[in-house]
């Protein structure tokens, strides 16, 4: 079982930065492959990036590419995700997750666990 909690969600402007970390319990992290997601009301959960177990592979959706990057230190059972030029469109509560595999997926469904989510509002 992993038990997932996000944090450093906020508010921020238009250009600015924020730093998100999800901590993991349990004593499998290090083999298992991450993601983060986001959502807004009204619209499915998308996809942000991934990032295998060593962190050698990282992917991220095109509209994050080149302004976030993920992140993780198996020593501190954390992913992070740093998203620089913050847009209004990337207003969204975010999520972490792992799946037991230690590749990276893009799918939500091939993700096991969940965390339950911080909110990043990025204002004009």
């Amino acid at each position: 079982q992993v038990q997932l909690v996000e944090s450093g969600g906020g508010l921020v402007q238009a250009g600015g930065s924020l730093r998100l970390s999800c901590a993991a319990s349990g004593r499998t992290f290090s083999s298992n492959a991450m993601g983060w997601f986001r959502q807004v009301p009204g619209k499915e959960r998308e996809f942000v990036g991934a990032i295998n177990w060593s962190g050698g592979w990282t992917y991220y959706a095109d509209s994050v590419r080149g302004r976030f990057t993920i992140s993780r230190d198996n020593a501190k059972n954390t992913v992070y995700l740093e998203m620089n030029s913050l847009k209004r469109e990337d207003t969204a509560v975010y999520y972490c997750a792992a799946r037991t595999n230690g590749n990276g997926a893009v799918r939500e469904y091939d993700y096991h666990y969940w965390g339950q989510g911080t909110q990043v509002t990025v204002s004009s």
